[in-house]
């Protein structure tokens, strides 16, 4: 009888959860039964976040999935799973499907950049080797370099950070140049809002991108590499030093890797969270020790980027494909996604979905696939309104246009975009307003502040906003709103704020009637603007239990006790406490002033 395997999700959603105590108390179950079949280890995150803790057991080919696990669930499972061998059923996300990936989750996804996560101790090289790694990078060091830049050419791998600029092309800009150095980096500044991909590649997998950084820099002629990675991600950071000391002792890193006359050095830097520094001239400033500001271009990191040097630089998710097209051929990796883009992408999806979490599926699914097949729908079975992809420098996407096929020239047709692959699910109680208020908060915050289009007039354009959402706006700020977005697209200095519009010009194409209810009427149609909501309390049903007063932060709510009470308009500040405190539905959120 072979061993039985445990893993434990200890990616960040997981820790956050609880999971390092679920992984101390399964450890010290196993030792004091002493229980020796049993290999338990530490995995990355599955995708599936909202059911962590997760547990998985392993046994005789069975996989056996464990959701939402707590402390007092640990004995349970040692002694019902792992003694007697019977499924602990009030564990399972289905008492009828034990395996998580039988799920219309998973079974409706394409997993090739998480393959390994859930599956590989992320801090132990031997299972990752155990698995395949360095596989490829083996292959690597005995082809010819144009050989290697050609397959990543012929595999129409598009990087996975925004735009979507060809990876071979790229990699063969910098093969090309002739210089004494020449940097490769990773872009790991992962800062759209709710965008989580990266983290999870580098927290599950970190290998597969050292990995792939070390098949580009042999290719390309270089022997210096970094990663730039948000300090905010600890674990990631954690997990990347442990990686890369433990390639350096097994010599896929350092000098004369596997024995050969390639040397490679990879170094990790630490970026301070600021947004702009995801924009790759930005980031090498930032690497320099410089302020984290974009250059102009050209010249192009390719012919003159990190300390002016030829540098060739892709994101996270970019690198995680490399390793698998090498070892499979590009024919294989051209078999998923469109003509025009091979593979799969990996979204982040957040927001109103029933599931939450990361979804990798081929390049060319429609978003009603994403939202229903997998994610089981909008949460509490309302009606899906829009989905925001792109984080700040993306658009939306109407109800209408559900079944777009999600690739990169569909999503910029429509006034969207890929990006690094955030998708915000909303429901028919979001306003539209509101949402581009929220994205345009976050540009103006983080704009570095170089040129006066995005500096001062994306400031501009969240004042309108303001006034907007607040029934102070008239219809010819409107029109000074279209125009000053149109203004700062086409004469901002970087795509931070190129793009920073894009939010406020897909829901003016989409959503122009709730700009105008705002407008015109005085009146959030959603109910979500608060100075456009009023509450009121109807005498009839209101049996005078005083809660809502006594909850009121600003005392607005007078009456005696067993007697109905009013809301005092003036001093009400819209915050709906007293909506939520109501136990006998008497109070109304009403539209309008």
């Amino acid at each position: 009888m072979g061993k039985i395997r445990i893993t434990v999700g200890l990616g960040s959603c997981g820790i956050a959860s609880g999971a390092n105590k679920i992984y101390d108390k399964l450890k010290k179950e196993i030792e004091n039964k002493k229980i020796e079949n049993v290999n338990l280890k530490k995995v990355g995150c599955i995708g599936i976040c909202k059911y962590e803790p997760i547990v998985e057991i392993y046994n005789e080919g069975k996989r056996t999935t464990y959701i939402n696990v707590k402390e007092d669930d640990v004995e349970k499972i040692i002694s019902e799973h792992i003694l007697k061998g019977n499924i602990v059923t009030d564990l399972l996300i289905d008492e009828n499907i034990p395996n998580i990936t039988e799920t219309a989750y998973f079974k409706n996804q394409t997993r090739i950049v998480l393959k390994n996560c859930g599956e590989v101790d992320p801090e132990d090289i031997d299972d990752y080797v155990k698995h395949g790694g360095y596989n490829a990078l083996k292959r690597a060091l005995n082809m010819p370099k144009d050989v290697i830049i050609d397959i990543i050419k012929k595999s129409k791998l598009r990087g996975r950070g925004g735009a979507g600029f060809y990876t071979g092309l790229k990699w063969e800009m910098v093969f090309n140049e002739e210089s004494d150095i020449k940097y490769v980096c990773c872009n790991a500044d992962e800062g759209d809002p709710g965008a989580f991909m990266d983290r999870s590649v580098l927290e599950g997998d970190p290998h597969s991108v050292i990995e792939a950084m070390a098949i580009a820099a042999y290719a390309v002629s270089s022997n210096e590499g970094y990663i730039y990675v948000r300090a905010e991600y600890p674990e990631a950071v954690k997990r990347l030093k442990i990686a890369i000391k433990q390639a350096e002792e097994k010599h896929y890193l350092g000098k004369n890797i596997l024995g050969t006359d390639f040397s490679f050095n990879l170094n990790i830097r630490l970026g301070a969270g600021a947004f702009v520094c995801g924009e790759e001239t930005a980031l090498m400033a930032s690497i320099e020790g410089k302020r984290g500001e974009p250059k102009l271009r050209p010249p192009y990191p390719a012919h003159q980027g990190l300390y002016d040097k030829p540098t060739l630089l892709n994101n996270v998710e970019t690198y995680a494909n490399i390793t698998k097209i090498i070892n499979n051929g590009y024919d294989w990796f051209t078999g998923y996604g469109t003509e025009k883009s091979a593979g799969t992408k990996v979204f982040a999806v957040g927001g109103k979905t029933n599931i939450t979490g990361l979804v990798e599926i081929p390049i060319g699914t429609p978003l009603k696939t994403i939202i229903y097949d997998i994610c089981g729908g909008i949460l509490n079975g309302k009606e899906f309104k829009a989905a925001q992809t792109g984080g700040p420098s993306g658009g939306c996407i109407p109800k209408k246009l559900i079944d777009i096929n999600m690739d990169y020239e569909n999503l910029i047709e429509i006034g969207s975009m890929m990006g690094s692959g955030g998708l915000i699910v909303m429901d028919n109680e979001t306003c539209m307003v509101d949402i581009a208020k929220f994205f345009l908060e976050f540009t103006v915050d983080e704009s570095c502040g170089k040129c006066v289009p995005c500096r001062i007039g994306i400031k501009r354009m969240l004042e309108i906003i303001e006034k907007i959402t607040e029934g102070k706006a008239t219809v010819k700020d409107l029109e000074r709103l279209e125009m000053l977005a149109n203004h700062i697209k086409s004469t901002s200095f970087c795509g931070l704020g190129q793009s920073a519009p894009n939010p406020v010009l897909s829901t003016l194409r989409y959503y122009k009637d709730e700009y105008l209810s705002h407008i015109v009427n005085k009146c959030c149609p959603a109910k979500v603007c608060k100075k456009l909501i009023t509450y009121k309390i109807d005498k009839e049903k209101c049996v005078g239990c005083n809660l809502c007063s006594m909850s009121c932060p600003n005392k607005a709510i007078k009456g005696e006790v067993k007697t109905p009470h009013e809301i005092m308009q003036e001093l009400c500040v819209k915050c709906g406490t007293c909506y939520e405190k109501c136990k006998f539905g008497a109070i109304s959120k009403e539209s309008g002033k």
